[in-house]
């Protein structure tokens, strides 16, 4: 921007701004983009993590951090603010009376934040165009639960331009966004993706889904997430994460490694990085579940001491282990956003994703466009390799699924 241009005179921005809770209420987030009207270049991204709150409030400290942002950058600009969030654009607008006492002050701060006779209009967008916050506001809360606050880092405006170029990273290939449920407006669809059939699209961004080699745990089925103890791999884990290896390098043809932080998914990777001479990238957002009280404990052992939350845990994908864990439908939608992520880094290439059973199970699930209970009907053996190709047009197609024939 130019000197004349940063107070804001002649300038319209565009503010982005999106906000979620995990529960509603529950743990909650917001993220805001600010856009240059005239280039769509990013100029500022905040995102941060709120504690517990509604959909709705987190919704409203988007808009207020988006255009605290936008004020701050040009104060005398005209501000066009867009978000998928039909409760705030009406009410902001005018149209539609605020009846709930957490909103009305919440909206008097948005109002205040330009002086009077500020230029503000307000549009409502789909959800599928309000990718960028959305993925913020998942990184916020994503951060929070680590205990951390948010920080910019990768460059997400980035891989915001890369996904507009990937469809598959819409919702019509079944990624739910950052709401846990949506009062007003509805809950995401995650509706099916399309079949493979069609016309050449070219080469497809090929995901090669790989879960960790076994560890103490492993043998006897215990529960293992990222909730507890991190356990490496046992002898017999390191013998099939060099099996694995070998196998994959014979065929050369990964161009990309990347991994869950977790100790188990680090050193099955690093055995695949020594045989093909690529480097690991490590992906926060395909962890394993968090699974509370029932960390190192057997199915068994989780039935006898909490009958009543395995029941109810296995008869929904939206039900928390004991103690606090993540459900399977929080785990989703951070899965989701990780996989986007890949798909806009590594557009048309073939990426190893050294993870765990929950998100293998989980993208096995969302490119098939399965329910959700179909989670608790696959089985994922340790060192097992499955794969997904995405389209260009939004396609995905399951090409292999617990393959093992590597450890014979």
């Amino acid at each position: 921007m130019t000197a004349g241009r940063s107070a804001g005179a002649g300038l319209t921005l565009v503010v982005e701004a999106d906000g979620g809770s995990r529960g509603n209420p529950g743990p909650a987030g917001y993220g805001a983009v600010v856009r240059d009207a005239d280039s769509g270049q990013v100029l500022r991204e905040t995102a941060e993590y709120i504690g517990v709150a509604t959909n709705n409030v987190a919704e409203y400290r988007g808009l207020i951090a988006g255009l605290r942002a936008a004020h701050e950058l040009a104060p005398a600009a005209e501000v066009l603010v867009r978000m998928d969030s039909k409760l705030v654009v009406e009410q902001m607008s005018g149209r539609w009376k605020i009846k709930h006492p957490d909103m009305r002050p919440l909206a008097a701060e948005a109002k205040a934040v330009f002086p009077p006779g500020s230029v503000i209009r307000y549009e409502w967008i789909p959800r599928a165009k309000n990718k960028h916050a959305d993925r913020l506001a998942n990184e916020a809360m994503d951060a929070g639960k680590r205990g951390e606050r948010w920080s910019a880092g990768e460059s997400t405006a980035e891989l915001d331009a890369a996904v507009s170029a990937v469809p598959d990273a819409a919702p019509a290939a079944g990624v739910p966004s950052a709401r846990a449920s949506a009062p007003a407006e509805g809950s995401a669809a995650e509706s099916a993706p399309s079949s493979g059939w069609g016309p050449d699209l070219g080469p497809p961004t090929t995901l090669v889904l790989l879960r960790h080699g076994e560890t103490p745990l492993t043998p006897s089925k215990r529960f293992s997430g990222s909730g507890g103890t991190d356990p490496e791999l046992s002898e017999a884990g390191r013998r099939q994460a060099d099996a694995v290896a070998g196998a994959l390098a014979e065929r050369g043809t990964l161009q990309a490694i990347v991994s869950s932080p977790l100790r188990r998914c680090r050193e099955t990777a690093a055995a695949v990085a020594k045989r093909t001479g690529l480097d690991v990238r490590i992906e926060e957002g395909i962890r394993e579940t968090d699974f509370g009280a029932w960390e190192g404990l057997s199915f068994a052992e989780v039935r006898d001491r909490y009958p009543e939350d395995l029941e109810a845990w296995l008869g929904s994908t939206e039900v928390r282990p004991t103690g606090g864990g993540e459900s399977f439908a929080e785990v989703t939608r951070r899965v989701a956003v990780a996989r986007d992520k890949l798909l806009a880094r590594y557009a048309g290439r073939k990426v190893l994703v050294v993870t765990h059973v929950t998100p293998v199970k989980i993208l096995a699930r969302l490119a098939l466009g399965a329910p959700p209970e179909s989670l608790f009907r696959m089985e994922l053996s340790a060192a097992s390799l499955s794969s997904v190709d995405y389209y260009a047009d939004g396609t995905a197609s399951l090409r292999l699924l617990n393959d093992t024939g590597h450890l014979r």
